[in-house]
């Protein structure tokens, strides 16, 4: 980040703190449905049912991603990198010292769908700007659930990776004046119940827009660009929406279903954030939540993107790109970009490898990555990285090849932004010099 952003972002952030101050008292409702007399570490549920139902509830939210880091499972600690700094995750435990084994359900509703906790205001990296809608039957449901989980004792603090301005909760407040809509979800009633159970999940629970769409400076969702591509630290969420260049138009609602249930719709193969997603999450949905979630997305025109031209096969980065691929990539991926099914990454087809963002791919060849692994295809292929073996211009050519072959059409990646992302990563400088 520039020190020109550094300076814009705090100035921004300090004003948001003064905002906070004016508006303290209306920034955002409350939870008046709910308990508040029993804790929930003097609360633990017996109904088998509403627990089962709490517990998918949980698995639909992707708790456990965020929440679980070495400690232990739902304990905490797990480092969540913003532009901002990074953020740790709390201990959501029934730990009375350390979780939140002294929230009442009222404390928990608040802290769930309105970003208010016990300490004050959250921030959306807990995305409860999109928990926001849901229901009532589901948070009791998850309440159940969490009052079953074992107390840990792990003391997280949660803002130790920001500084000032930005560990400011009350800056919250301001935030949340700007940018969080803090409405119920409620039914289109010109759509059907399938369609209408995906929008749920998919801007709800799922809350799929926190990665999928783009943030402006402050960290606030792009107005009229909803789930069309975001960034999430060194990765870059593609667009979802149902655009034929860039998002899901050529995908059926069964490749959709496939990909979240899988990991893999037969040429993409999720890794990094997407991969934990599957894991943790979609993968244990059921198969009509899946159906109802990709029904949603493929009605989401988006904003359709023109395919660029192709580059021509005798351009000289095409030329370069092309003899580099064979050496370095082809053994895996296939001399057609063909990869393996359900198991290394394909590349003919692969929408998500033309986005004009190419942060995913220069981090995967330069640190390498981990394919998912999910209940149905247990094996995860791993990527190694090719930041010792290969220059910035050699993966910049290979990186343009990719997408301008095998029916694909998209924008050279340029040398700079591999070198941008070496840094990023931290990596050793290029061993040598490119073969030109």
């Amino acid at each position: 980040m520039t020190k020109k952003k550094i300076f814009l972002l705090t100035v921004a952030a300090s004003a948001a703190v003064v905002l906070g101050l004016v508006i303290h008292a209306n920034s955002t409702q409350r939870s008046d449905v709910a308990n508040d007399q029993v804790r929930l570490a003097d609360f633990k549920s017996t109904d088998s049912v509403l627990i089962a139902r709490g517990e998918y509830v949980m698995r639909a939210a992707d708790c456990a991603a965020c929440h679980t880091a070495k400690s232990g499972d739902f304990a905490g600690g797990y480092g969540i990198a913003t532009p901002f700094g990074v953020i740790v995750s709390s201990n959501i435990t029934p730990d009375r010292e350390t979780g939140i084994g002294q929230y009442t359900q009222r404390d928990f509703f608040n802290a769930v769908r309105h970003g208010q906790g016990r300490k004050g205001f959250l921030y959306p990296a807990m995305p409860y700007t999109d928990y926001t809608r849901m229901d009532d039957d589901d948070l009791k449901a998850l309440w159940a659930f969490f009052s079953t989980l074992v107390p840990k004792t792990h003391e997280v603090d949660e803002l130790a990776g920001l500084h000032f301005p930005f560990n400011q909760r009350l800056a919250m407040a301001g935030w949340n004046w700007l940018f969080f809509d803090n409405r119920a979800f409620v039914a289109e009633q010109s759509q059907d119940a399938v369609w209408n159970r995906g929008r749920y999940l998919v801007e709800g629970a799922g809350h799929c827009g926190a990665c999928h769409t783009p943030r402006n400076l402050l960290g606030g969702p792009v107005a009229g660009q909803e789930l069309q591509g975001g960034l999430v630290g060194t990765w870059f969420a593609p667009n979802i929406t149902n655009d034929a260049h860039h998002g899901l138009g050529d995908s059926s609602v069964e490749h959709i279903v496939d990909y979240l249930k899988t990991g893999s719709d037969g040429v993409a193969v999720a890794s990094g954030p997407m991969a934990e997603a599957i894991e943790n999450s979609t993968q244990h949905l059921t198969d009509a939540d899946l159906t109802a979630m990709a029904v949603y997305l493929k009605s989401l025109t988006g904003k359709p993107q023109q395919a660029p031209t192709v580059l021509a096969a005798d351009d000289t980065r095409m030329r370069r790109g092309a003899e580099s691929y064979e050496v370095h990539c082809s053994a895996c991926h296939g001399t057609q970009g063909e990869g393996v099914s359900h198991m290394i990454t394909g590349f003919a087809g692969n929408k998500a490898l033309l986005a004009d963002n190419t942060d995913t791919l220069t981090s995967v060849v330069l640190g390498g990555s981990r394919a998912v692994y999910t209940h149905t295809y247990v094996t995860g292929a791993g990527m190694p990285a090719f930041d010792w073996k290969l220059d910035d211009a050699q993966i910049a050519d290979i990186l343009t090849f990719i997408r301008n072959s095998w029916g694909n059409a998209g924008r050279a990646v340029t040398v700079e932004e591999v070198s941008s992302m070496r840094k990023q990563l931290e990596l050793p400088p290029q061993m040598r010099a490119s073969v030109k």
